[in-house]
């Protein structure tokens, strides 16, 4: 649909518009406004959506169809915004992939989305060079130096419209790269049209600012970055996270939207200078993708103007809950409610709901669900749930309880939980009272194999600065105040917990250390 010929101004009532068609829209009706920033360089929507139409028109020229794929691996740029939305213009599916992964998954994830391309910059270029000769598609460089680079590549000629449709493939996002078998959740234009939908509601609109620290590569950072330029608004990209320079752009461009993950928020908190930026063009601030502690919360409240969203879903679209935190004071040990049009459940291990108040598995239906995972039949079988009238639902893999308001309250990953001697323990349980004592600054606590138990509880523990506890001191402290069956087997002091680039603690990762370190726990 082109909305820059066919509306005076974006209908978000209608059923579907696309991404690249609402960027049309304001490069016609707003030419000069801002679209992207990044050090020093910007875009207008006018020169966005030239670059755009030179993306698509040469992959065109290239031979390259809708419904075919283009994979990126690379940091944050201006110029990756400009390849993705050129290609999802062309109706070819963008598959992001992560620059953190090693080279033989990337490896794996590129045999699984099978691009025709594959879009790098200097530093993907050089943890690809290992395994350059077993790429399966040429490469491009998105630094405009390069002798293989982008300005080379794109057309001058005008590309053939493409009417995208709903159903189409818009991304492939992989769920795991560092760890674990990578899983390519396919999500079509239809579900970032309910993103962008979604969004309106916090005054996104045509004259908001979006600083966009996480990378692009993950869902996160889509379901703030795609609706911002689909509204009008402007981006201000940060190629990574750093605390005191995301303070300083916040208050340079009167930043009015942000989307963070907890340890992000938690850093910024830490600084001594936090009070000294001038944030009070702040409307909204997002938070997604790990455990948002409550204490955490309070004090983003407190010290950061604006209004605090917490939401909580997943990648494959399976439900969301939202919880706007400067509402509900009282309920920031939760996730909030549904989603208007999510029907959120908890079920048993046999697939039986639960009622209100019992601990089970998180199963979600929403607008915006996943398509599948490409090429896993298997796979998407395994996570998927039918409710006794056939109604589709995602296993999210998480364990929670809905209150009696209808608020959702996070346990724990189900396949974080540990049972040791025939007892159910949640490591996050366990984690808030590591949290108390004032020494800790962060801790994780993982299930390790116990020839007694079967399986055990095993914390790591990150130091407060300036602290010097002895590990043993703390163990002794902690096992002191809880049952028998919650009792750790050892605490780990260690500089930093192992996290991805989006903030999540990879205990499967602690767990591997503990076990080529130590073997079995007694």
């Amino acid at each position: 649909m082109d909305l820059s010929a066919s509306l005076d101004a974006p209908d978000l009532n209608q059923a579907f518009a696309a991404v690249p068609d609402l960027i049309a829209y304001w490069a016609k009706h707003r030419p000069d406004h801002p679209a992207l920033h990044q050090d020093g360089r910007h875009l207008s929507y006018a020169e966005l959506d030239t670059l755009m139409s030179s993306v698509t028109a040469a992959l065109q020229r290239d031979g390259m169809q809708p419904g075919d794929s283009l994979a990126i691996c690379a940091y944050n740029s201006i110029e990756y915004a400009v390849v993705l939305l050129g290609a999802l213009r062309a109706g070819v599916a963008v598959a992001p992939l992560a620059p953190s992964a090693s080279a033989e998954s990337l490896l794996t994830m590129l045999a699984d989305a099978a691009p025709h391309l594959l879009f790098i910059d200097a530093h993907a270029a050089q943890h690809l060079e290992s395994v350059e000769a077993r790429l399966p598609c040429p490469t491009l460089r998105l630094d405009q130096t390069a002798e293989n680079g982008l300005s080379n590549w794109l057309s001058d000629a005008a590309p053939e419209p493409v009417a995208i449709q709903p159903e189409w493939a818009f991304n492939i996002i992989y769920s795991s790269g560092t760890t674990g078998e990578p899983k390519g959740i396919v999500q079509s234009h239809a579900m970032r049209w309910a993103h962008v939908r979604r969004s309106a509601a916090y005054g996104y609109g045509d004259q908001a600012t979006t600083l966009i620290s996480t990378p692009l590569y993950s869902n996160t950072t889509l379901v703030a970055f795609l609706p911002t330029l689909a509204l009008g608004s402007t981006v201000v990209l940060m190629s990574k996270f750093d605390a005191g320079e995301y303070l300083r752009l916040a208050q340079r461009h009167a930043v009015t939207h942000t989307m963070l993950v907890p340890v992000q928020y938690q850093r910024l908190m830490a600084r001594e200078d936090f009070e000294q930026y001038d944030l009070s063009h702040f409307r909204y601030k997002m938070c997604t993708s790990a455990p948002f502690g409550a204490a955490l919360k309070a004090e983003v409240l407190a010290r950061w103007p604006g209004g605090l969203i917490d939401t909580y879903g997943m990648s494959e679209g399976g439900g969301t809950c939202i919880l706007a935190a400067h509402e509900y004071p009282d309920k920031l040990h939760t996730v909030g409610r549904p989603a208007e049009g999510h029907d959120i459940r908890v079920i048993d291990d046999e697939g039986h709901e639960l009622p209100v108040g019992s601990i089970g598995e998180i199963v979600g239906h929403s607008p915006a669900m996943m398509t599948g995972y490409l090429n896993k039949p298997e796979k998407t079988a395994e996570a998927e749930w039918f409710d006794p009238s056939g109604k589709r639902f995602i296993r999210t893999g998480d364990i929670g309880r809905f209150d009696a308001d209808g608020f959702l309250t996070l346990v724990d990953r189900k396949k974080d939980m540990i049972i040791s001697g025939g007892f159910n323990l949640y490591p996050s349980d366990l984690e808030a009272i590591l949290r108390e004592h004032p020494a800790i600054d962060d801790v994780a606590v993982v299930g390790v194999p116990s020839t007694r138990w079967g399986e055990t509880p095993v914390a790591f523990v990150v130091l407060a600065e300036g602290q010097m506890v002895a590990s043993e001191a703390l163990l002794d402290g902690f096992n002191s105040r809880v049952g028998k069956t919650q009792r750790l087997a050892q605490l780990v002091l260690t500089d930093e917990l192992p996290r991805s680039a989006i903030g999540k603690v990879l205990k499967r990762e602690l767990r591997d250390q503990y076990q080529a370190e130590h073997g079995a726990a007694d």
